[in-house]
């Protein structure tokens, strides 16, 4: 049950509502956390121009997996409804590599480092060791890919938070439960 009511189109603050209506024409429909999110126009505002412009680091298909990755250590459920269904249908996953993101690996070998060193920034609040860093480097990123990196896991982490202290009503199909994959 929502712990804070979604947003009616006539409730949403006006400066949010240029941001919110960009994104409901992109995707076809407001997503729940968006209409809830939209309360605040700073946070929302924030966190969308944020979005924007993280979406021309790396390539989709590592953004989702980093995504699947950070949200199956937070545990937020939302999210990994949403970048499982966008992971799918925009990055063309394949339902194992959607697995194993969630996992926190890739078949592809750039990829799974990138993977692999989102989720020991997640799990160590930051706090890699030389060895993780060394990694991600000699898997191909340069040192502004790997901010990147951190800057996605931190983004995916303020939507994990949000949606585990407000949880929304779901939108995107369900997944499994962590357990069973």
């Amino acid at each position: 049950m929502p712990r804070i009511a979604a947003l009616k189109p006539e409730q949403v603050p006006a400066d949010s509502k240029p941001t919110l209506d960009m994104f409901s024409k992109s995707i076809g429909f407001t997503p729940n956390m968006m209409a809830t999110f939209a309360a605040s126009p700073i946070a929302f505002n924030a966190w969308a121009t944020l979005l924007g412009s993280l979406s021309k680091a790396l390539d989709v298909k590592t953004r989702d997996s980093i995504g699947l990755a950070v949200s199956e250590v937070n545990g937020c459920d939302y999210c990994l409804t949403v970048h499982s269904f966008t992971a799918d249908h925009m990055a063309k996953l394949p339902v194992n590599e959607i697995i194993l993101a969630r996992k926190g690996h890739a078949s592809n070998p750039k990829r799974d480092a990138a993977i692999q060193f989102a989720r020991k920034v997640i799990e160590t609040r930051g706090k890699v060791s030389d060895a993780d860093l060394k990694a991600v480097r000699d898997a191909g990123y340069t040192d502004a890919n790997v901010i990147e990196i951190v800057a996605l896991v931190a983004m995916y982490s303020l939507t994990n938070f949000f949606n585990n202290v407000f949880d929304p009503e779901k939108d995107f199909p369900a997944v499994a439960p962590a357990g069973s994959i």
